[in-house]
């Protein structure tokens, strides 16, 4: 049975607690005592009333509900943890500006002493981009531009770049990450061959959409595939995949059992981590020592 590192996905999690950011600094430092691999958090800038336009079903949440922004929040997170691994899934990168968004991960990377994992991807509302004078159509680019910029500010000094939308010329980004290679990029995309190229040009994990076996093992096999042809070797692809929930009733708490079932199949077909969602498996905030034991102890299942 294959192994696997156990990630934590936070989606809602507040809302077991009081509402704040502060219950989530207080959930990730439990994570962390519990001995769990990794802990999740996701993004949105701002939010457009237009949620039915959201492309994977039913927006979970109404525009109202607050988010919180991760990069911020990781912050606070790292002082009070020490070796889980803090990850977003993911960070709409393109709303940050490339320089930017360079020096806070590599702050946050060395506050971290190197636990930082960037889930990145482009989002699905047209509004994020409008508010900021973003072209949404050219958001792929956007994003290619902005990572080849990044990760050249935390290797070069001085760093230059001349890309379709960002130019530079030997100007310093220091310090650089604490992490040798930069802060690993992991992408929240489908698994077309295109996107096996980004992710083997700028990337170090796949985030698969789908929670299938067979959606992440063709997605692992074209991946890797882009990382043999890329001169990359196709073992150090990351994958980190989501537990399939089974909801047996109305109550609104998935089953465990069969998420753990889940897990294991999918970790078979290539996916490296597997995050639970905190929110449909606990149920009641007063089981969440016993619920992060259970978690941690899949690891040596």
């Amino acid at each position: 049975m294959a192994r696997f590192d156990v990630a934590l996905g936070t989606f809602g999690a507040q809302d077991l607690f009081d509402g704040t950011p502060a219950s989530l600094v207080r959930l990730a430092r439990a994570a962390d005592e519990a001995g769990l691999d990794q802990i999740v958090f996701t993004d949105h800038v701002i939010m457009g009333e237009r949620t039915d336009r959201y492309p994977y079903g039913k927006f979970p949440v109404p525009p109202e509900r607050p988010w919180f922004e991760p990069i911020t929040l990781m912050g606070a997170i790292s002082s009070v943890t020490s070796r889980i691994r803090l990850a977003t899934g993911v960070l709409i990168a393109p709303l940050r500006p490339a320089s930017l968004l360079a020096k806070q991960l590599a702050t946050l990377d060395l506050l971290s002493n190197g636990r930082i994992d960037l889930g990145v991807g482009v989002g699905w509302q047209r509004e994020e981009y409008q508010s900021q004078g973003l072209d949404f159509e050219k958001r792929w680019s956007l994003l290619d531009d902005q990572l080849q910029a990044v990760q050249t500010l935390w290797r070069e000094a001085p760093a230059t770049h001349h890309g379709a939308s960002i130019h530079f010329d030997r100007l310093y980004s220091m310090p650089h990450p604490a992490q040798t290679n930069g802060v690993p990029l992991w992408f929240g995309v489908a698994p077309t061959r295109r996107q096996a190229r980004r992710i083997a040009q700028f990337g170090d994990g796949w985030i698969p959409i789908g929670t299938t076996p067979d959606f992440v093992r063709e997605g692992c096999d074209l991946i890797r595939e882009a990382f043999a042809n890329a001169g990359r070797d196709p073992r150090s692809l990351k994958v980190r995949a989501h537990a399939r929930l089974h909801f047996p009733d109305a109550s609104g708490k998935a089953d465990w059992a069969r998420a753990v079932d889940s897990a294991h199949r999918l970790a078979e077909a290539g996916a490296t981590v597997i995050e639970f969602e905190i929110v449909p498996l606990l149920g009641d905030v007063a089981g969440l020592d016993e619920f992060l034991a259970r978690l941690a102890a899949l690891k040596n299942a």
